[in-house]
């Protein structure tokens, strides 16, 4: 399984590859606008891969939050009826 790292620097790396043509494309002086509207639709479509990327982990790392949230509230309500119950037995 890839890592966050791995699969950030395999897309930043697309990235920088793609503005790299961008720049050759400025610099070579002959202006192809169909080829630059290619290039920047191509990066545009990568960053969005990236934040959608960003997004899911998010998304994955507070449901897990969520998750443990309502785990520990759970243990501490059964926990506290329970004791309440010894309590009682206990009168």
């Amino acid at each position: 399984m890839a890592s966050l790292k791995q699969a950030t620097n395999a897309i930043t790396g697309r990235l920088e590859d793609l503005v790299g043509q961008l720049r050759s494309e400025f610099e070579n002086g002959e202006m192809d606008f169909e080829r630059l509207a290619s290039i920047a639709d191509q990066i545009s479509e990568a960053a969005d891969g990236l934040a959608e990327t960003f997004s899911n982990v998010n998304d994955t790392l507070m449901k897990r939050l969520d998750q443990l949230k309502s785990a520990g509230s759970n243990s501490a309500a059964s926990a506290a009826g329970s004791q309440k119950k010894t309590s009682s037995k206990a009168s």
